[in-house]
């Protein structure tokens, strides 16, 4: 879905892997001025050697979730001068190793781009409405908010970030 107020914004909800190269090539060309381009991108991983994960099951409801994802790209907008962002995170079964979340953020200065990814990281995690549910050896638990994503998410909320 691209953000009708500003072109150069990407936020997509989807099934099938994701292309970094064609994400910065595509946020390069966009990015006019920027002097910093910074991506993350998670992976599903595996947790722990006596019963590790062996696929993440993303759920979400998708109006929800992109309105949800949208706003959270606004709110880095408004905390930093940017000049791209793109946002790609998937759903569905996902096996170890596989990528799950694209953030990708352009801006003039690196410490703009890092905090305003950071930022996105940090809060996509607690507010962002995915359900995610681990396939292990032992059988299926849905995953439960981690306290130190909640500890990040709220930094950002007070401004201790």
């Amino acid at each position: 879905m691209m953000n009708d107020s500003v072109l150069s914004d990407v936020v997509v909800v989807q099934n099938n892997d994701f292309s970094v190269a064609e994400h910065y090539q595509r946020l390069e060309q966009s990015a006019g001025v920027a002097g910093a381009i910074v991506f993350f991108v998670g992976k599903v991983r595996a947790e722990s050697e006596l019963d590790p994960v062996l696929a993440l099951e993303l759920e979400h409801y998708p109006a929800m979730t992109e309105k949800s994802l949208c706003a959270l790209v606004a709110e880095a907008r408004s905390r930093w001068s940017l000049t791209g962002v793109t946002l790609v995170h998937r759903v569905g079964k996902l096996a170890v190793g596989q990528q799950i979340v694209l953030v990708a953020v352009s801006s003039r200065h690196r410490d703009e781009a890092f905090l305003s990814a950071r930022f996105l990281m940090d809060t996509l995690k607690t507010q962002a409405p995915f359900w995610k549910k681990e396939h292990r050896s032992s059988g299926t638990r849905w995953v439960e908010a981690r306290r130190q994503d909640d500890l990040a998410a709220t930094e950002w909320q007070q401004g201790d970030r």
